[in-house]
Formats: C-alpha cells, sequence, structure tokens
C-alpha cells in the first residue's frame, strides 16, 4: 500500500475511534460530504491513467495495468470502457458495445 493511502486509511480509523457518538457521526458527515466531491475527479484521474497506457504502442496489457493500479482485471476493462456500475450489472460485450 502506498504510504499516502495508509495515512488516508489511518485518518479514518481516527474518525471511527471519536468516543462521543455525535462528534464522531458529524466528522464523518464531513468525510463523506468531501469523498463524494472528490470520487468523480479522482475516477476521472485514474481512468486517464488507464487511457494513457492502452494509448501507447504496443498497448500496456490489462494485466500488466491491474498490477500497476493495485486493481483487478475486470475493473481496469470497466475504467477503459468508462462502466462504474456494480460487477454484478456489468452490460455484456454486445450491449457495451451497442451503447
Amino acid at each position: 500500500m502506498t504510504e499516502e493511502a495508509q495515512r488516508v486509511i489511518d485518518a479514518m480509523n481516527a474518525v471511527e475511534a471519536i468516543a462521543d457518538p455525535e462528534h464522531r457521526a458529524r466528522a464523518i458527515s464531513e468525510v463523506l460530504a468531501h469523498t463524494s466531491e472528490r470520487g468523480t475527479e479522482w475516477r476521472k484521474l485514474r481512468r486517464q491513467v488507464v487511457l494513457d497506457l492502452r494509448a501507447q504502442e504496443p498497448p500496456v496489457s490489462y494485466r500488466k495495468i491491474a498490477n500497476l493500479l493495485g486493481i483487478g482485471l475486470a475493473t481496469v476493462q470497466d475504467i477503459e470502457t468508462g462502466y462504474t456500475g456494480s460487477g454484478k450489472n456489468r452490460p455484456r460485450k454486445s450491449e457495451a458495445a451497442d451503447g
């Protein structure tokens, strides 16, 4: 895990450890609001990395991208196509090509 990601997780753990339930709930609300705003932008940034790697000649393989980013192979493919839903609702390849 990257050092930066570990710091974020540590901070989230600290929020969960707040003893006062109202204070903890307020902190959770603040974090959720901020991450909701940022999530869309972070997905765009991550997708651009995937697209840039796939645009190289020869294209970087899905498996290598998955290893580089620490995510699953299917997730890389979903990111490339722009799909952001649940895996169980993933469109079939023919549907994705049509849409």
